[in-house]
């Protein structure tokens, strides 16, 4: 089972910000992720629980951004102690037979249960380096790096190009 797309939600949490508090925005969230039973269910309790994890996250990617292997690992174990994975096996849109983490439940449970599974497994796959922090100012979103060279460094192109123009403006100035 490929759960990277459960780490990219991850990210997405982290990255929503204040804007997982909207449910309308947390709804959308899950609607384009494939997650529109869960959009359904969702609760103000859901939202908070959401809102909680949220923050941990983001502390697992600072530390990951700084890192430090040995407090990635240790939030990560965790937050697994917090939300043990269930996994089901589930045949939908005419896929054939595959792994779920945990859909029965609460709706923050489930987004949580994936979220640090898929965390774990990037984490014991390819290395605590694969998460980081968006390093253009002041920008500090989550990403997972996921290529070939380990290069990433900025959450999307856009923040990329800002830092470029910045470094390239400041080393005019200079010159």
């Amino acid at each position: 089972m490929d759960l990277t797309s459960y780490a990219e939600l991850a990210v997405q949490l982290v990255n929503m910000g204040d804007e997982l508090k909207n449910p309308f925005s947390l709804r959308a969230l899950l609607e384009e992720t494939g997650r529109t039973e869960a959009a359904a269910r969702l609760t103000r309790r859901d939202i908070d629980a959401l809102c909680e994890l949220r923050d941990e996250l983001t502390e697992v990617f600072a530390s990951a951004a700084e890192g430090d292997e040995e407090d990635v690992v240790e939030r990560l174990n965790g937050l697994l102690v917090r939300h043990p994975v269930h996994p089901q096996i589930s045949g939908h849109d005419g896929q054939p037979w595959h792994l779920h983490l945990t859909e029965g439940g609460r709706v923050a449970d489930g987004l949580a249960v994936g979220s640090v599974m898929g965390l774990a497994s990037v984490v014991t796959r390819l290395g605590v380096d694969r998460l980081g922090m968006c390093q253009a100012a002041p920008c500090r979103n989550a990403y997972l790096d996921t290529s070939t060279n380990r290069s990433r460094r900025y959450c999307s192109e856009r923040c990329a190009s800002r830092a470029n123009v910045a470094a390239y403006r400041a080393r005019k100035r200079g010159a």
